[in-house]
């Protein structure tokens, strides 16, 4: 009898220690083998503030792990790895471009091969374009000039500011235009303009027909604030291709499709080199109302580039390195020392005495005068 209880306590004895065993914490999970499996460290955000031109800041809450292993932190920004091993939740992003989208991942490691992550992005600051100085000599009663975003939009009622014989005045004339009928000016006009004077370089005779304030205008151009090359050129087309400083438009050198100007059509020319058209009152050749074989200002050309004399400001001669649009790279009067693209009268006669205002092509990309 004392045998068998032996045997019976050694038996409870085996089975509460087995059983005591079975029952350990081993802080993990079971991997269904008899094993522990690595947990991950928890989910967190990422996001990111204080940003400027070049700078941000990337900030993450804590990722909290399950077994209790130290976490550490690896940044990557646009696919590349920029800091590993950190513990601080934040991180100065410094030696950015301005006006650019930048993507990330901050991910969390507990060194057990556990890991999580959390994505970020962003768009730097960019810096607000400035407007040109050249637009201050733009006439300020003819021409509103506004500044939207990285646009500028020159609106104008095309009106000149300057003296013409295409003002309206008491000298009735008439003219009989290509498709027929006739068509008088001044008919019924009692009193001068008072920017209006007697023609020189042309005569009542052969003047085109209308005034220009004949012409209730309201013409609108929006170009880039800091416009850019295009790849290739393009040719100009018929109608406004420029606005002056004075408020008129700028046309090209052709009268009509396939029809270049020629001495009967420059007979018709005022002696600023404009006259009226079914459009607006307009400069084809070198406007000697304020310019004449210097470097002043002419204009804005419908790409974005300012056209100025034939002179060029940075040495004071006529430049020799123009390409084919009368174009070329330096400083002016105006662009504060830096070099930048602008167009030129180019100084070549045509027909022997007139020097044209644009006969090129555009060499940035253009937009449309409304």
């Amino acid at each position: 009898m004392k045998n068998y209880l032996k045997i019976l306590a050694l038996i409870v004895s085996v089975t509460t220690a087995f059983y005591a065993c079975s029952g350990d914490d081993d802080s993990g999970s079971d991997d269904g083998d008899g094993g522990t499996t690595n947990q991950a460290p928890s989910s967190f955000t990422a996001g990111v503030d204080l940003i400027t031109e070049t700078t941000a800041t990337l900030n993450w809450t804590a990722a909290s792990d399950p077994d209790g292993d130290t976490v550490t932190y690896t940044i990557t920004l646009q696919g590349s790895e920029i800091a590993i091993g950190l513990t601080v939740l934040t991180l100065d992003l410094t030696g950015l471009t301005s006006s650019t989208s930048y993507s990330g991942t901050v991910v969390a490691n507990d060194g057990n091969e556990g890991s999580s992550s959390a994505s970020f992005s962003f768009s730097t600051e960019g810096t607000a374009p400035a407007l040109h100085l050249a637009f201050a000599e733009f006439d300020t009663d003819n021409t509103d000039i506004i500044l939207s975003g990285s646009n500028v939009i020159i609106e104008t009622n095309g009106m000149a500011n300057h003296t013409s014989p295409y003002w309206s005045n008491t000298t009735e004339r008439c003219a009989t235009p290509p498709m027929g009928g006739e068509i008088c000016t001044n008919t019924d006009t009692t009193v001068n303009h008072p920017l209006f004077v007697e023609p020189t370089a042309t005569t009542y005779q052969f003047m085109a027909p209308g005034n220009i304030d004949d012409f209730n205008g309201s013409y609108s151009l929006t170009v880039l604030a800091a416009p850019d090359l295009a790849a290739n050129s393009s040719a100009t087309g018929l109608g406004a291709i420029g606005i002056a400083i004075s408020g008129a438009n700028i046309y090209n050198d052709q009268e009509g499709p396939n029809m270049p100007l020629d001495n009967n059509t420059i007979g018709s020319f005022d002696y600023t080199a404009a006259h009226t058209g079914p459009q607006s009152y307009h400069y084809h050749l070198e406007p000697k109302a304020w310019s004449n074989d210097d470097d002043a200002l002419i204009g804005i050309i419908a790409d974005g580039f300012f056209i100025y004399g034939r002179k060029c400001n940075s040495t004071n001669d006529y430049p020799t390195d123009l390409d084919a649009s009368g174009g070329h790279t330096s400083t002016t009067q105006h662009s504060e020392g830096a070099s930048e693209y602008h167009y030129h009268i180019q100084n070549e006669l045509y027909l022997n005495q007139y020097y044209i205002l644009f006969p090129g092509d555009y060499q940035g990309t253009p937009s449309n005068i409304q």
